[in-house]
């Protein structure tokens, strides 16, 4: 089906309909009156509305007063160049405000026309920024060693200090000594979590079932921290495994599961797990000409509140947390064995809807290892 309202004698060709709808990206024809004239299917998911209803509408309906799009667009039709746009935000009634590259040219075949393209920036700033993730961790683990050895070992002298002193001490001073022992022991069990970014001993790996996965900790969340909360599983029952460690990977998921469970803070809350198969997503890798695949996609989806725009760029930096009793170490760890897993995590959030997206390569062994883990 030709979705055009052009009263142009030379109409849409089907074949030119199909490739236009093919493509992954929105992409808009819009007239001299700023009207949309056509829209492709990819448009019509990322406004979230159908091209019936998108048809004839000013531009001006469909995006934020005085948003950038509208002054771009109007630029074009009037002076006939193409113009390019990087990292606009672009704020729809209907899909929330997101990241977009624009493109913006001329038809020349329809005089006055110009074709409106977008291109959603949250895959390829996933790409970009995964590295900061990496480097964040990677901090974490040079504090980690310098703390274990600085830190710790002090605190045991305080300690036996503390507890030398209270022997002869008041009841008034016992408190005290008691309280010097307690804060001790606190900071050395945060010392003894952050130790986990320094181990870089070699972990066994194997083709692991992401679905087994995913069973067990929606099992461990059911059955205790979650109890309350409904979970739904859109699952690709096709998934080919993972090389990876499976009880790092557990620790992976309740991590984020145990995070939407948290920030949900109610028992009405719903969260989904999904996975997919996504062939198109490659990463180019420091250093390297190579790219790795990374089609294997698992995500946790929660229906809270949301994460504050401020706070989304530096969610997986150590340290930041929105918890009045976390230690902003959760989450710095998940994006430290994914990326010794190979892999990249990024989150998208809006109220009503937070993403936590997990991409893994796959294994790529024979076959006869593909199924040992099933």
């Amino acid at each position: 089906m030709v979705r055009t309202a052009l009263q142009d004698p030379t109409p849409l060709l089907p074949a030119a309909s199909a490739i236009l709808n093919a493509m992954p990206h929105p992409v808009i024809m819009i007239d001299r009156d700023m009207r949309i004239e056509y829209v492709n299917d990819s448009a019509e998911h990322f406004f979230a509305a159908s091209a019936a209803v998108l048809l004839g509408h000013p531009l001006s309906d469909l995006v934020a007063f005085g948003s950038p799009v509208l002054a771009l667009v109007g630029q074009v039709i009037e002076h006939g160049v193409s113009v390019n746009e990087y990292g606009v935000e672009i704020g729809t009634a209907k899909a929330g405000d997101r990241a977009v590259d624009i493109q913006v040219t001329p038809v020349n075949e329809y005089p006055g026309r110009v074709l409106l393209i977008l291109q959603v920036r949250t895959m390829a700033h996933k790409m970009d920024r995964q590295l900061t993730h990496r480097s964040a961790a990677r901090s974490v683990t040079g504090m980690a060693a310098i703390l274990a050895h600085e830190i710790k070992n002090p605190l045991s002298g305080i300690r036996g200090a503390a507890q030398l002193l209270e022997l002869n001490a008041s009841s008034d001073d016992r408190t005290l000594t008691r309280l010097i022992c307690d804060e001790t022991d606190r900071i050395c069990k945060l010392v003894d979590r952050m130790e986990v970014f320094s181990d870089e001993r070699p972990v066994p790996r194997e083709p692991v079932n992401i679905h087994i996965v995913l069973g067990h900790v929606k099992q461990l969340a059911v059955s205790g921290f979650g109890k309350d909360i409904k979970f739904h599983e859109e699952y690709d029952p096709s998934l080919p495994p993972v090389l990876g460690n499976k009880d790092q990977l557990i620790q992976v998921m309740l991590n984020l599961v145990k995070n939407a469970v948290e920030a949900i803070g109610g028992p009405q809350g719903e969260i989904i797990l999904t996975t997919a198969y996504r062939p198109g997503v490659r990463l180019s890798m420091p250093g390297s000409r190579d790219r790795v695949s990374l089609p294997l996609e698992i995500c946790v989806i929660d229906d809270g509140p949301g994460v504050s725009p401020d706070l989304l760029p530096h969610l997986f930096d150590p340290f930041v947390t929105t918890k009045a009793s976390g230690t902003g170490l959760g989450l710095a760890l998940v994006a430290k064995i994914i990326g010794d897993h190979g892999g990249i995590v990024e989150c998208e959030s809006q109220p009503r809807r937070t993403v936590f997206r997990v991409l893994l390569p796959m294994h790529t062994g024979d076959a006869t290892t593909h199924s040992k883990d099933y």
